[in-house]
């Protein structure tokens, strides 16, 4: 990627709150990436990795402690005039006045955003037409959340970051809001996304970098994370055959086979050969396979196992009950 290309270029980016020494803590250490104009790039991690940290420095609300960052070719503190007019800004708690309306809200944040779309088009964008009349406080948590996204786009920005932007959207108010970055990203807004939900980062996202206690684990395209863990294929054994009477995994073009009672679970690189070859078997044997499921790796998958592998890497027991439930919060979108 040239420089030219790059909406965002971070370098060795470091923020550290407090003083040197033990009473000081090191949130971000020294991350480096890049979003390309026009890419919608994720920055995943469990609670407390760095990430929200990491977007405070690049909307320019601190100064980095360490290294660099560059939005549109400025310094995102240093050269605040010429960055903020630029970008859009959701964060993840909009602290607007209670008693405003949605309408007066967007037409005073209209009031101090250069070249402001029409305050009615912005609402209308995240489906705040009906609701327009009533108070803030009045509005759902959801709803809140969607006048957080009309303000952020209010000042048609060239870059959007959007920190857990559907927290507390129902099903149907998450897709249409996927919808609607989709469509700013398709014309050409660069969006940097930080988010729990997996699901959303492996549907949106170009890009995604998962990040673990204030550095990158890894990055790189979703599929190319997702494909370096297998795909697997599930089924049930007839009560009159025994696990042991399967060929061996090898010969099933499986990595592993696991059973547990009359279920079989096999992990596969190549998920195709592995289906073709316990259907032929069964087929010859004559018997049925009950509860057939095959199914390719998910981003969730990838994302438990590396942070239980840095976990453990860390000297934390990945099996302890607190860590499994951040994990699988940070995996559902159940915690913050």
């Amino acid at each position: 990627m040239h420089a030219g290309d790059s909406a965002i270029d971070v370098n060795d980016l470091r923020r550290r709150y407090g003083p040197a020494g033990s009473q000081g803590f090191d949130a971000v250490r020294g991350i480096s990436f890049s979003v390309a104009r026009g890419e919608l790039f994720a920055l995943l991690g469990t609670n407390g990795a760095g990430k929200t940290s990491t977007l405070e420095l690049l909307e320019g609300l601190a100064a980095p402690t360490g290294g660099t960052v560059r939005v549109l070719g400025h310094e995102p503190f240093r050269e605040r005039a010429k960055v903020r007019p630029r970008i859009g800004v959701m964060l993840q708690e909009g602290g607007f006045p209670p008693e405003l309306t949605a309408l007066e809200t967007a037409r005073m944040w209209a009031g101090c955003t250069s070249g402001a779309r029409p305050v009615a088009e912005s609402l209308e964008l995240v489906g705040l037409t009906g609701r327009r009349n009533v108070r803030v406080k009045m509005l759902s948590g959801g709803e809140r959340r969607r006048l957080d996204l009309a303000l952020a786009l209010l000042g048609r920005p060239e870059v959007l970051f959007l920190d857990e932007p559907t927290t507390g959207l129902d099903a149907e108010s998450r897709r249409e809001t996927w919808e609607l970055v989709r469509a700013l990203r398709d014309q050409g807004t660069t969006v940097l996304l930080t988010t729990h939900y997996l699901e959303e980062a492996e549907t949106l996202a170009d890009r995604l970098a998962i990040m673990h206690a204030g550095r990158i684990a890894t990055s790189g395209r979703v599929a190319d994370i997702v494909a370096e863990r297998p795909s697997r294929l599930s089924f049930t054994l007839p009560a009159d055959v025994r696990p042991e009477e399967l060929p061996p995994a090898g010969r099933l073009g499986a990595l592993a086979c696991e059973t547990a009672g009359r279920t079989v679970r096999l992990r596969t690189r190549d998920l195709q050969r592995t289906a073709t070859e316990a259907l032929l078997w069964a087929r010859d044997r004559r018997i049925e396979l009950t509860g057939l499921d095959a199914r390719s790796a998910s981003l969730e998958e990838a994302f438990l196992h590396i942070a239980s592998a840095l976990e453990t890497a860390d000297g934390r027991d990945p099996a302890d009950p607190a860590r499994a439930a951040e994990r699988a919060g940070t995996a559902t979108g159940a915690t913050r």
